[in-house]
């Protein structure tokens, strides 16, 4: 089984449920992935699998994301390495259907690289149900979406520590006033975008605005990663 295609139809075979389109919806449901993506995969289109996906099929179905990205290892996790809050292997009702699973990530940066990686989060099981309508109306496309927790209380009263932000990563166009993730000196922070003397700054909402003072967004020590489409808070 040394190719993706070959792993995932060994899955199909070890759990009749996900036979046929049905099976597709299932590996959808499991992974977070996209319909286009989960055909790639078991097409060959695609040949490797991104972490996130397959951290999600582990806690979903019990498989090993390590077998799952590179072939290595058993295809099974053992019990003691699956996430926590494994699901139980089950049938995928019409409510599930409903509801894209988008990856809570923690960001790595660099400073200066434009490019980025994630790791699990692992609050709420590393997830985030979004309706699937929802992101269809924004026109979103769930495979580029991450959710990552807010950091600090710059961003005060408009987002407060360890609310859930959605990042879509396919838009860095830069718009004054909408709120991005940034990589800011290989650091990675949620702020407001501003325009003012033909610059580009990025602000906090906090009031107190010596402690949080803009900073110039310019070259390579300013990135955006993706622009907030979304909150999700416990506060009211």
């Amino acid at each position: 089984m040394n190719t993706l295609s070959d792993r995932l139809e060994h899955m199909y075979r070890a759990i009749p449920s996900l036979e046929g389109e049905r099976g597709q919806t299932g590996l959808v449901k499991a992974s977070g992935a996209s319909k286009s993506v989960v055909n790639q995969w078991l097409t060959g289109k695609i040949k490797s699998m991104d972490i996130r996906y397959a951290l999600n099929i582990e806690r979903a179905l019990g498989f090993s994301h390590i077998w799952l990205m590179t072939g290595l290892g058993e295809p099974h996790a053992a019990p003691d390495e699956r996430p926590r809050n494994a699901l139980a292997v089950r049938a995928v009702d019409n409510e599930d259907r409903e509801f894209v699973q988008i990856a809570m990530v923690k960001l790595r940066l660099s400073a200066g690289i434009t490019g980025f990686q994630t790791e699990p989060e692992g609050r709420d099981g590393g997830t985030l149900g979004m309706r699937r309508n929802w992101i269809e109306r924004h026109n979103l496309s769930a495979e580029h979406l991450i959710a990552i927790l807010v950091k600090g209380e710059s961003m005060e009263p408009s987002l407060y520590e360890d609310d859930i932000v959605i990042i879509n990563t396919l838009d860095k166009k830069p718009v004054d006033g909408a709120v991005y993730a940034f990589n800011y000196e290989g650091e990675a922070v949620v702020k407001r975008l501003a325009r003012d003397a033909g610059q580009w700054w990025l602000t906090s909402d906090n009031p107190d605005q010596r402690k949080y003072h803009r900073k110039l967004c310019q070259g390579n020590a300013c990135l955006v990663i993706g622009r907030v489409v979304r909150k999700e808070s416990d506060r009211i």
